[in-house]
């Protein structure tokens, strides 16, 4: 009860490849290569997306301004069941 021979994933592969197709075989291998490629290239973006990231929220206004909105939302919301109990 070992691992499989090569028999055995060549009997495998052979299963696939009738099952599938060798061109739609075909087409997952290149969107998988695709999709490596993208990943690489998102990663060494990353760094230089990280480093503007940073500068964006340098600024301390910003998070300032969504909080006052957020109160000024949360004073004017009215809560329907606490309104009807009296």
């Amino acid at each position: 009860m070992g691992s499989f021979s090569i028999w055995h994933w060549l009997v495998v592969l052979l299963i696939v490849v009738l099952v599938f197709g060798t061109k739609k075989l075909k087409n997952i291998g290149g969107d998988l290569g695709g999709a490596v490629k993208g990943f690489k290239d998102g990663m060494k973006d990353g760094s230089t997306a990280a480093s503007t990231a940073a500068d964006a929220s340098a600024s301390p206004a910003a998070p300032a301004q969504v909080t006052a909105q957020s109160a000024a939302d949360a004073a004017r919301t009215v809560d329907v069941d606490a309104k009807t109990r009296g």
